[in-house]
């Protein structure tokens, strides 16, 4: 079978295509033929040693995908071969097979398809865990979502309205934010052209926000911030500008607000069963039309330094995926 991997920390380019052993599932194992192959933002900074996650050399990047299982392990009941699945991996996506742990696996819904299947699992367990568990937001609030048109921007969007919220998208241009509208945000904001808290407190009467999502950090950190509400909550989900803010902390003094750190993998390691219900809910959302995930770019296994690279550029919106049988 034929996977990327990368050999030594570095950017997209050094990544190699090589042919490796087929899979073999041992106990409590499942061997999945890959589908498709979900991209995300720290499969960007992990092949350059910039993640929390440090896994050793060498090693397959790509956390996410769906794909039909080859062979189970001893002691596997709960899939078969031939069985249609999504497994959140950690590493090892970007190949043609894989093996994870029986616990890593669920079921595809019946009539999905594997793009779909493979943009679910982190971005919007992420923006779930986020908004949902550590925000809290209720029916009635108002949410910012700072680079909204990414994939974990679009589902905290969906999931914000699917609460009750009200949701303001933040995003770099106007056609990333005309695809936020598309996905339900009741109000933009182009933090390109528009001075970022003077516009949120025009779409807030003032009031501001209740909860921020930012997945992005850098210079928009401070003014959003600074624009909260009152017993605001600010997600604090990454850093995809490339610079971790430094706020003064007396700012949460005075909102009486909260930063709230959001990790979901972690999360999903240490709470499995909290994780389990939130995607069980995730999928109950998506069976009915509340969640759509946006799929912007199909890429080749041979082009996967492409879309890493399309991704470190900030030109995608919503997900894309990686096909590693074409």
């Amino acid at each position: 079978m034929k996977a990327i991997v990368c050999k030594a920390w570095g950017l997209p380019e050094t990544l190699v295509v090589e042919d490796l052993p087929d899979v073999t599932a041992g106990p409590g194992q499942v061997a999945i033929d890959i589908k498709a192959a979900g991209v995300n933002f720290p499969d960007v900074l992990i092949i350059q040693n910039k993640y929390q996650v440090k896994p050793a050399l060498p090693f397959t990047p790509g956390s996410e995908l769906a794909g039909v299982v080859r062979a189970v392990g001893e002691g596997v009941t709960q899939v078969k071969p031939g069985d249609q699945v999504i497994a959140f991996a950690g590493q090892g996506a970007f190949a043609q097979q894989i093996v994870v742990p029986v616990q890593a696996v669920m079921p595809m819904p019946p009539g999905m398809d594997f793009d779909i299947a493979a943009a679910i699992t982190l971005t919007y367990g992420t923006s779930h865990h986020a908004v949902v568990d550590r925000a809290q937001l209720k029916a009635g609030e108002t949410m910012l979502v700072l680079g909204a048109a990414g994939g974990v921007g679009l589902a905290a969007i969906e999931i914000g309205k699917a609460l009750g919220a009200r949701v303001i998208a933040a995003a770099s241009s106007d056609e990333k934010l005309e695809v936020c509208k598309a996905h339900g945000a009741d109000a933009v904001i182009n933090y390109t052209t528009e001075d970022l808290r003077e516009a949120i407190k025009a779409a807030t009467d003032g009031k501001g926000p209740d909860v921020i999502y930012d997945p992005v950090g850098g210079v928009y950190a401070e003014p959003a911030f600074r624009s909260i509400a009152w017993r605001g909550r600010y997600l604090v989900i990454g850093f995809a500008n490339g610079e971790i803010p430094k706020l003064p902390l007396n700012l949460t003094l005075l909102k009486g607000a909260s930063l709230v750190g959001v990790f979901w993998g972690e999360f999903a390691r240490r709470e499995p069963k909290a994780n389990a219900a939130a995607m069980r809910e995730l999928m109950g959302w998506l069976a009915d039309g509340t969640i759509k995930p946006h799929i912007s770019g199909r890429y080749a296994l041979a082009d996967t330094p492409q879309a890493l690279n399309d991704m470190a550029a900030r030109k995608v919106t919503g997900k894309i995926v990686i096909q590693p049988q074409k």
